[in-house]
């Protein structure tokens, strides 16, 4: 059976937060019986936009991470509460308004932080997925319909061409290991989880410090090379896809115009800042 899928594109979300705004303007004041009732005018929105900033200045990277309920398929909050919610044959769940009414407890049964209080009504809610409008002939969620830049994809699709989709395109969810088989997916989760290290190559030559475009750089890690790369035109370099707090690594630098090297602890990205190359020193004649 086709159920929903919601992938959202990480690099892609610019904040320009049309989701939250579409969402807070589709349910604040507005009661959709058996689906939701009114969201609070003041209150946490069920769509939220999360962000990350990693490295340092000039070399800084801002990553936004839009998150909603998952729409699990073993979702806590079900097995919490199955007297007050429930998960639709098209993969929603759906809070009841009126029997969830008072529940506050079910708000801390999702692992993921994705269920708010609304004190106004006295209700949890979540993202409901825009169950009423598709129930109502609507072919999108109003997120999708309101992302400039695509960022936001609805599928419905079986689950075994979902799960091939996913391979093919490399969509991962969030924290796996919680095994709540969530209907959420990220492409390009790994700017948000990951690490890098990055600096910039210099050197002086006749009296002038100017940048170095096509330096050789390797990055060392417990004594292996594990990725080498070349500066850019303004001498910039990047090792991505590092994961965080993973230790101590080095940075070998080799150019005709001479040699650099730095070391650093990895925590969260790093930047190294701005690299002098040395002179390589002169090989005696024989």
């Amino acid at each position: 059976m086709s159920k929903w899928n919601l992938i959202v594109d990480v690099p892609l979300c610019e904040n320009c937060h049309n989701c939250v705004i579409a969402e807070r303007d589709e349910h604040v004041g507005n009661d959709f019986p058996g689906y939701a009732a009114p969201a609070a005018a003041v209150g946490d929105s069920t769509i939220r936009i999360l962000r990350r900033v990693r490295g340092g200045a000039p070399m800084v990277e801002t990553t936004y991470l839009p998150v909603m309920c998952n729409h699990c398929d073993d979702a806590p909050c079900l097995r919490h509460a199955p007297d007050a919610i429930r998960k639709r044959d098209d993969g929603i769940v759906i809070i009841d308004p009126a029997k969830a009414k008072g529940r506050r407890d079910i708000v801390d049964a999702c692992p993921y932080g994705a269920i708010v209080w609304n004190g106004e009504s006295q209700v949890p809610q979540n993202w409901i997925f825009d169950a009423h409008l598709l129930d109502a002939g609507w072919k999108q969620p109003r997120c999708k319909q309101v992302c400039p830049t695509e960022a936001i994809e609805a599928v419905k699709i079986d689950d075994a061409d979902m799960r091939n989709k996913a391979a093919r395109e490399g969509l991962r969810v969030l924290n796996p290991e919680r095994g709540t088989n969530p209907r959420v997916w990220y492409r390009g989760l790994d700017r948000w989880l990951t690490c890098f290290i990055g600096g910039s190559v210099s050197a002086e030559t006749g009296g002038i410090i100017d940048c170095v475009a096509g330096a050789e750089v390797r990055l060392i890690g417990n004594g292996v090379r594990l990725a080498t790369a070349a500066t850019d035109a303004f001498g910039d370099f990047r090792f991505p896809g590092l994961t965080p707090d993973s230790g101590a690594y080095r940075v070998e630098i080799d150019h005709r115009l001479g040699r650099a090297n730095a070391d650093c602890s990895l925590g969260e990205s790093v930047y190294l800042g701005e690299l002098r190359l040395s002179p390589a020193p002169a090989t005696a004649a024989t």
